[in-house]
């Protein structure tokens, strides 16, 4: 995995990121995906071991259950808070 600078941070983010949109499928967003925890946990696992370290959220993605099930996807992997 390649990582850039992000601005004068400090950080380096990988040049790919992973989306969570399609996670929960809640309201609206079942038209986009419905990705329930334990599919979530799979993705993100893989994405993780791949080198990626981005994450593209929102508040949004079905009205917060998206967030709610990277939350506990994160932590059911084993991936410390501070990370």
């Amino acid at each position: 995995m390649r990582y850039r600078p992000l601005g004068r941070t400090g950080f380096y983010v990988s040049e790919l990121s992973f989306g969570t949109m399609t996670f929960a499928g809640e309201g609206f967003w079942q038209a986009i995906g419905r990705v329930d925890l334990k599919n979530a946990e799979a993705l993100l696992a893989r994405a993780i071991e791949a080198g990626v370290n981005l994450i593209d959220t929102a508040d949004v993605y079905s009205q917060g259950g998206s967030e709610k099930i990277l939350g506990a996807a994160l932590k059911n992997i084993g991936v410390p808070r501070k990370d």
